[in-house]
C-alpha cells in the first residue's frame, strides 16, 4: 500500500473506540495514522489521552454556538491536519446535512447494535427486550439518515440469560475495539486493492450500452458491439509489465492527447508498454483521490471510438433524459 490514510477521530467522552483506533495505528503495516483528535467537550478525556501519545487535538465546546458553526470549526480542524477520512468514536453530536456532504464516502462512525436493528440510543436494552440472542456493534458509513448509511462490518455479542444493559454494554465495547480499527483499515485500503477496483470499473464499463467483458492476454477488458464483432475499448491492468500500477487502459484522441496528459498529470497518467504506441494511456488507479466520474468519462470517450453507431445513439437519446 502507498502512504498511510490520514484519519481524524471526533470524540466526545473518554475515547476508548479513539484509543483502539491509535493503538492499531501503530502496529506494523498500519493502513492508517491518527492525525488528529477532535472533541466538542474541552474536558474530555480521550483528548488528554492522545495529547499523551503525541497526537494533535482540538476542542470547541458547543454550547452556545450554532450547529453549522461548530461543524465548520470542527470541519476546518481536521481539514488543517490533512485528514482524508473521520471516524467518529463516541462523538455524540448530530451533524449538518452540508458536514455531512463534504464527507460522503470518507467518515465512519460505530453503533451499539447489529444495525440496521436498533439505531439510536438505548440499543441494548432494547435488545433484550425483543428477546434476542445477540446484540453487538456496526461500523456504517455517515449519512443524513441517522445511523443509515452502508454497514461495513458487524461483530455479535451473546445476550445471556438475566442480561442487564450494563452488563451487554460492557461486552459489546470490547467487541468494539477489536471491530472498529479492523474495519477502518479495510475500507482506507480499498483504494489500493486490485479485486476492490476492478469491480468499480467493470460497474462503469458495463453500463455502457451494448457492452461486454472478455479477457485479453490474462487481462479482464471490455468491448462494445457483439460478442462476436466486438471492439476493445478498455483493458485492467493489474501491475503488468513491471510497472507499480493498478490501471484502467483506454483510448485517447490521438498521440497528442495521451503525451500532454503524461507531461500534464504524471500522478494519474502514463504511457503503457506495447498499449501506448498505439494510443492507449493508463489512468493509474491505486492512488488517493482518484476522480471517479473522471474515469467514467475516459471510459466513454474510449466506447464512442469504437462502438457501434446505433449504441451512441441510443446513449445520445438517454442522456437527453
Amino acid at each position: 500500500m502507498a502512504d498511510k490514510a490520514r484519519v481524524a477521530v471526533f470524540v466526545s467522552g473518554r475515547g476508548s473506540n479513539m484509543a483502539a483506533l491509535l493503538y492499531a495505528s501503530r502496529l506494523p503495516d498500519a493502513a492508517y495514522e491518527v492525525v488528529l483528535v477532535a472533541s466538542n467537550d474541552p474536558a474530555a478525556q480521550a483528548l488528554a489521552l492522545a495529547t499523551a501519545e503525541g497526537v494533535p487535538t482540538f476542542a470547541l465546546a458547543h454550547r452556545g454556538m450554532a450547529r453549522a458553526d461548530h461543524d465548520a470549526a470542527m470541519e476546518q480542524a481536521a481539514r488543517d491536519a490533512g485528514a482524508e477520512y473521520i471516524a467518529l468514536a463516541g462523538y455524540m453530536r448530530i451533524l449538518t446535512p452540508s458536514f455531512v456532504a463534504h464527507w460522503a464516502g470518507r467518515m465512519l462512525n460505530i453503533h451499539p447494535s447489529l444495525l440496521p436493528k436498533y439505531p439510536g440510543l438505548d440499543t441494548h436494552a432494547r435488545a433484550i427486550a425483543a428477546g434476542d440472542s445477540e446484540g453487538g456493534a456496526s461500523v456504517h458509513l455517515v449519512t443524513e439518515d441517522l445511523d443509515m448509511g452502508e454497514v461495513l462490518g458487524r461483530i455479535p455479542v451473546a445476550i445471556r440469560p438475566d442480561e442487564t444493559a450494563d452488563g451487554l454494554a460492557e461486552r459489546v465495547r470490547l467487541a468494539e475495539h477489536q471491530l472498529y480499527p479492523r474495519v477502518l483499515a479495510d475500507y482506507v485500503s480499498r483504494p489500493y486493492d486490485a479485486a476492490w477496483l476492478l469491480e468499480r470499473v467493470r460497474a462503469l464499463a458495463l453500463a455502457l450500452p451494448e457492452t461486454h467483458e472478455r479477457e485479453s492476454h490474462g487481462s479482464p477488458g471490455w468491448r462494445a458491439g457483439s460478442a462476436k464483432t466486438g471492439k476493445y475499448f478498455a483493458y485492467f491492468s493489474d501491475q503488468h509489465h513491471g510497472t507499480p500500477h493498478i490501471s484502467l487502459l483506454v483510448k485517447c484522441s490521438g498521440m497528442d492527447e495521451l503525451e500532454a496528459l503524461v507531461e500534464a498529470q504524471p500522478m494519474a497518467y502514463y504511457k503503457p508498454a506495447y498499449y501506448g504506441a498505439s494510443g492507449w494511456i493508463g489512468l493509474i488507479l491505486n492512488r488517493a483521490g482518484v476522480d471517479w466520474e473522471g474515469v467514467a468519462d475516459r471510459l466513454e470517450h474510449s466506447w464512442r471510438q469504437v462502438a457501434p453507431k446505433s449504441a451512441t445513439k441510443f446513449r445520445d437519446a438517454a442522456d437527453e433524459f
